[in-house]
């Protein structure tokens, strides 16, 4: 990855402006021209501000100067500091709180045409899928390779990972779930090597690195595929502090003023993945992180969204978020605007999604609803199965399966499938030691033609 070109330095660019010739009044005249943090409502770092300045009265430099002047009246400082003990700062500009307002309108409250979300009966399913792609995307940003239905495969028939690839994401799927369970529990450092183990274990190649921070005599650094060094994370015998003070400011025990609770849940993400605290890992620990608190902050609707899939499609400008945030003043604005631009992306894919699912669980009712003695008996489950097999004639499945996609009991599962079979929608075969269920071969035309049981 190429490097940004890191910004001239505020104080000799002020100070050459100022001692130049009609210094002053070129002073008073660039502020004049009202140039704000963020022209044209864009946060540019200098590697590409110096290529487009917004005002062709001024040099880019010129220009430079009072944008910093701006940004610097709105910075906020974090508790969080570099290796060299700097404070980080972040700034909330009009594009910031424009998102900001969108991500507390879409993602904290109720949403039209969600009923797979706030329907009990239906829950579980759309959040299981919802898992299970933030599981595979996660994984995958981290190397793991292998296919989308591989992997969902595997977490639904509950078999065991056959490489280190379907393990990582059988890790991180677990370990979302985990998640779920401490969204009412403070985090502490010990939560957060918990969840980091369940994410690697039995995927790394020293299988000691598994729950514990990295020490002094591992020497890590970030780098991207051609050796260039991004980032040198903090030493390691200053991670206990550092993540106590990281997790004091996830659970906002901290005195100060108010921070939007999707920027504490970004920040949080950023810090994690800047202190690097484990051998391997810390990524998919920082995006865990990040689900947590936005759950434990009232943003319900993101645990149904996946934000590694949107990540995972343009990985360099996540990596640069992080670049131009160490480059210029610590501002973490940068890593801000672009996960929430993220985020938002996620959320309108969801909504996006649902729309589609609730046209297609329609159609599949009005299909089934033709069957009335079929439809009388079917409930959620089993009406998601066959709208399912509706789309997937040749798709195959278990009581495993199906217990697990709806979260429900062995039994229960079971129950479900067997009476499908008895309505003649699904058939039955045993293969090995497992019973396998596939959709009848004329499920669409049984189910138009009025349905109705086949076996007594």
């Amino acid at each position: 990855m190429k490097l940004p070109v890191p910004p001239p330095m505020f104080g000799k660019l002020l100070s050459d402006l100022l001692s130049s010739e009609r210094g002053s009044a070129r002073f008073d005249e660039l502020m004049e021209e009202g140039v704000g943090a963020a022209p044209g409502g864009k946060y540019r770092h200098w590697d590409t501000f110096r290529h487009a300045p917004p005002s062709k009265r001024f040099t880019a430099e010129e220009q430079w100067i009072a944008v910093k002047l701006a940004r610097r009246a709105l910075y906020r400082r974090l508790p969080l500091t570099d290796v060299m003990g700097t404070p980080f700062q972040y700034a909330l500009p009009n594009p910031a709180l424009e998102m900001l307002h969108q991500i507390d309108r879409n993602a904290g409250g109720n949403i039209q045409g969600s009923e797979q979300v706030t329907n009990p009966a239906t829950r579980d399913t759309y959040l299981f899928k919802s898992i299970v792609e933030e599981a595979i995307t996660s994984s995958q940003l981290e190397g793991a390779s292998t296919t989308r239905k591989v992997a969902k495969a595997m977490i639904q028939e509950g078999r065991a990972p056959r490489n280190r690839s379907e393990r990582m994401i059988l890790n991180n799927f677990q370990a979302l779930l985990y998640v779920r369970q401490f969204i009412g529990t403070p985090l502490t450092p010990d939560i957060v090597k918990e969840l980091q183990r369940k994410l690697t274990d039995g995927a790394l190649d020293d299988p000691d690195a598994a729950g514990r921070f990295r020490r002094a005599d591992e020497h890590i650094v970030v780098e991207d595929e051609t050796g260039t060094r991004l980032h040198t994370p903090p030493a390691a015998d200053t991670l206990e502090e550092r993540m106590q003070q990281m997790c004091a400011f996830a659970n906002a025990d901290e005195p100060g003023e108010f921070m939007p609770p999707a920027v504490r849940a970004i920040l949080l993400h950023f810090w994690l993945a800047y202190d690097h605290p484990f051998v391997d890992g810390n990524g998919r620990t920082a995006r865990a992180l990040f689900y947590w608190s936005m759950a434990r902050q009232g943003y319900w609707l993101c645990e149904y969204v996946s934000i590694s899939r949107i990540l995972r499609k343009a990985r360099a400008q996540y990596a640069r978020s992080y670049l131009y945030t160490e480059s210029d003043d610590n501002d973490v604005t940068y890593f801000l605007l672009y996960q929430m631009r993220v985020l938002i992306r996620a959320i309108d894919d969801l909504h996006s999604d649902l729309a589609r699912k609730a046209r297609e669980m329609h159609e599949a009712e009005e299909i089934v609803r033709q069957a009335s003695t079929v439809y009388a008996e079917l409930n959620q489950r089993q009406l998601a199965l066959i709208n399912h097999a509706l789309k997937q004639p040749l798709a195959r499945y278990s009581v495993e399966s199906h217990k697990i996609s709806h979260g429900v009991s062995y039994e229960t599962a079971r129950s479900d499938l067997m009476k499908l079979v008895a309505q003649g929608l699904l058939s039955q075969r045993k293969i090995g030691k497992a019973h396998a269920f596939m959709p009848a071969s004329d499920l669409r035309e049984l189910l138009r033609a009025g349905g109705g049981y086949r076996h007594a």
